[in-house]
């Protein structure tokens, strides 16, 4: 993955609020839901999204972020609160300027910093499209959050390769009312037309 000089850290922030509102707005029936991403149900979905952040931490840490697992589990209702732990947890490392050119290592290799935060916010803003189609919210982040994110993975994740060491497939044609979170979710290898609310 390239980098941009962008920091990413005020979108990751928009991001993970609106996925915090996302996690509130699922209701109790369905946290067994499929979701888009095949390997994860509705409630394992917003346990992978939490265990992202809490792996951004370690890895902006020096720590192993193969200590968390890839789905933490919580009581359905501290979903919210779970993330937002996370989060703050996550931001005492990385509010220092200094972390985004600080290299970094994770068990794909070793970037700079914002490149970390980078994958963060694709990872919370498509899995967001997921979590919001799966239970049948408005699936479009703030169109100007998701613009700035898609722009910045179209350069910072080419079009090729993917597979292997790049883990995302291959990209997927949008669809032509496809809004910005959904053409990331395309542009990061995610069909979407099957799920359009």
């Amino acid at each position: 993955m390239t980098t941009t000089q962008t920091d990413p850290r005020p979108l990751f922030r928009d991001a993970l609020d609106w996925v915090a509102g996302l996690i509130d707005g699922v209701r109790p029936a369905q946290f067994t839901d499929p979701t888009p991403c095949p390997e994860f149900d509705v409630r394992s979905l917003i346990g992978h999204l939490v265990s992202t952040v809490e792996k951004g931490r370690l890895i902006g840490a020096g720590g192993d972020p193969a200590t968390v697992p890839e789905v933490v589990t919580e009581p359905d209702d501290r979903w919210v609160s779970a993330l937002r732990t996370s989060a703050d947890r996550y931001w005492e490392v990385w509010n220092d300027d200094a972390m985004l050119d600080t290299e970094v290592s994770a068990p794909w290799g070793t970037f700079p910093g914002r490149a970390a935060v980078l994958i963060a916010l694709n990872e919370a803003l498509v899995h967001g499209w997921d979590l919001a189609a799966a239970t049948g919210q408005p699936a479009e982040a703030d169109p100007a959050l998701a613009d700035a994110a898609l722009g910045i993975m179209q350069r910072a994740l080419p079009e090729t390769p993917r597979g292997g060491p790049v883990p995302f497939g291959p990209v997927v044609e949008p669809t032509p009312a496809a809004g910005a979170t959904e053409r990331l979710a395309n542009w990061s290898g995610r069909p979407t037309a099957t799920w359009k609310n």
